[in-house]
């Protein structure tokens, strides 16, 4: 009697630290949801891919401005070279300087460039599509772990109200033996009984913890974290309503909104432009182009006269007496030109057109086509294997449901007449009209038929939440 009260205490402080442990920290489904979407890594990395593909089709559109480019050299020639300002040949030494400047805009040729931009602006919808899909799965995922866990704390409950019932029940039956109403083997029958009902308690808890860690799993959540699922009041009735809608209207609902066929459906308008970029690359480019430079050169110098004579050089004689001739050689004084006028006097501007006509790069243009009609024919075939695949599921999640709500409702007749079974059987026994293995069996029936409604219900409400989820709406309980 020691040990089985010893087990049955145990079994009820068990399941109590169980719920109290977690008691601190409730999670509605809501936060649930929203923690998940916040932390999943899965949702991080299309995150990321959808901003990658926004900073793609900005950079496509930006591409339609002029581009603007500065460039400069500077260094040291040695040896004979030609002179950047004087274009002569040189054989000093010298340091030169050369910076320069281009812009260039497209005057003709948009069709490319405009089919590119539509492409990546499709892309991105695609990408927000996986992006806003995977949330959806997220949160599907989250309630279904989320009713797992409200099953396994109600499974602890029954198992827990099972427990205290065949308490009472060996109580009740230890006094009838020793009053001599009912033999030794119904006590220790009773007792039998006890052991298993405390046992199931014990799995009922230990599935609840699986349960938690799946959860935590599912948000990303630290396994130390305290978590308390919070039971909210679900009315099965009004989920109900959700079963009587048809699966083709569902479908019709769902294609329009679905991301996967959302997706697929973008891919398809982005390969169809850039099947058109590709196209667009055999025809002519028409450029306007603008270049601005100048030059610099340590030896470039400049030659002035000052007026002073320093030396009188012979020439010749005069026709009549003979004399000499002297030519007078001037001062010349001879300063480097400075870097900014040097720039300055060297500056350079050009401004041209330039047509480039495409006639022949080893068929690559011709293979670019050819693939992107290939790339555009494998997305129009994913576009139509995830409508059908979506068609497929909702059936089959139709058909789902309303197996759900048959079973549910067979659970439901099976509890009730259960119950009402084991209320006459207790009835019974306290007569002393029923033996003990009679009442345990009809006992573990009533237990059996619970734990199955339970299940059923929260089955239930999962298929309808997968068709909620198919339809685009909120899940919430």
């Amino acid at each position: 009697m020691r040990f089985l009260t010893a087990i049955f205490l145990t079994c009820l402080l068990s399941a109590t630290a169980v719920i109290a442990r977690d008691a601190g920290n409730v999670w509605t489904l809501q936060r649930c949801i929203q923690y998940a979407t916040e932390h999943n890594i899965t949702i991080r990395q299309d995150s990321l891919n959808a901003r990658l593909a926004r900073y793609t089709l900005t950079q496509s559109r930006l591409s339609q401005l002029p581009s603007a480019n500065v460039s400069g050299n500077y260094g040291r020639s040695m040896g004979r070279s030609i002179n950047p300002t004087t274009n002569q040949f040189e054989e000093q030494a010298y340091n030169f300087l050369g910076p320069s400047g281009n812009s260039s805009v497209l005057l003709f040729g948009w069709m490319q460039v405009r089919n590119t931009i539509e492409r990546n602006r499709y892309s991105l919808q695609a990408s927000l599509a996986d992006l806003g899909q995977r949330r959806n799965d997220i949160a599907l995922n989250v309630a279904n772990g989320y009713l797992a866990v409200l099953n396994a704390k109600e499974q602890i409950n029954i198992s827990r109200n099972k427990v205290s019932l065949s308490e009472a029940q060996l109580q009740q039956t230890r006094a009838f033996a020793e009053s001599g109403r009912l033999p030794e083997l119904d006590v220790a029958q009773q007792e039998s009984q006890l052991a298993n009902d405390s046992a199931t308690l014990i799995s009922a808890i230990a599935a609840y913890n699986a349960a938690i860690l799946d959860m935590k799993t599912l948000l990303n959540l630290d396994f130390a974290e305290n978590m308390e699922i919070q039971a909210p009041v679900v009315e099965t009735g009004a989920q109900l309503a959700m079963a009587g809608e048809s699966a083709e209207a569902i479908f019709q609902v769902a294609r329009t909104q679905f991301g996967s066929v959302q997706a697929s459906r973008y891919r398809v308008q982005s390969a169809e432009h850039g099947l058109s970029a590709a196209r667009a690359a055999r025809y002519p480019q028409l450029n306007l182009s603008y270049q601005i430079g100048s030059n610099f050169a340590s030896n470039y110098l400049d030659y002035q006269q000052t007026g002073r004579v320093v030396s009188l050089t012979p020439v010749g004689f005069t026709s009549g007496d003979s004399q000499l001739v002297y030519a007078p050689r001037y001062e010349v004084l001879t300063p480097a030109i400075p870097l900014e006028r040097q720039l300055r006097n060297n500056l350079r501007q050009t401004v041209m057109l330039s047509l480039n006509i495409p006639l022949f790069n080893a068929w690559q243009s011709q293979f670019a086509v050819k693939q992107a009609k290939i790339n555009y024919a494998q997305a129009q075939l994913t576009e139509f294997n995830a409508e059908l695949t979506l068609r497929q599921s909702i059936y089959k999640a139709h058909n789902d449901a309303f197996s759900a709500v048959q079973q549910y409702n067979a659970a439901k007749r099976a509890a009730d007449a259960a119950k009402r079974a084991a209320d006459f059987a207790g009835q019974r026994f306290e007569l002393g009209l029923t033996s003990t293995v009679d009442l345990l069996v009809i006992r573990n029936s009533e237990f059996a038929a619970a734990s199955n409604l339970i299940t059923a219900r929260y089955n239930l409400i999962f298929r309808l939440k997968v068709l909620d989820y198919y339809m685009g709406r909120e899940l919430k309980l």
